[in-house]
């Protein structure tokens, strides 16, 4: 970006007092100043705004990565789980069977 030096501001300042006058000069220049100060909070507030967004997205990433890790464990856990626990059903029917053999009378109707 190009750089303003003194002098290129010391001639700009002589043209405009020759062209506006000293009557209108302050004015333009509150009025410059003014637009130079929205100019500035509008930027930096745009600025502050993508730095927010850039800082949530860079923890949110994180999180739902550890979200994801935990969801396959849960997964892998509870498949372990029902492979390694005995089947409840199998072993009730197999005892209520044993039980109708030797007392020759048909099990309750459910």
């Amino acid at each position: 970006m190009s750089e303003v030096g003194f002098s290129e501001l010391f001639l700009l300042s002589v043209v405009a007092l020759l062209v506006l006058g000293p009557e209108r000069l302050p004015a333009l220049a509150r009025t410059l100043g003014g637009l130079v100060r929205k100019a500035r909070s509008s930027w930096y507030s745009l600025k502050r705004s993508i730095e927010t967004e850039m800082a949530a997205a860079d923890i949110s990433e994180p999180l739902r990565s550890a979200r994801t890790e935990m969801d396959r464990v849960s997964r892998e856990l509870s498949q372990t789980i029902s492979e390694a626990a005995p089947p409840r059903h199998a072993g009730d029917a197999t005892q209520s069977a044993k039980g109708t053999e030797a007392s020759g009378t048909p099990p309750p109707a459910s």
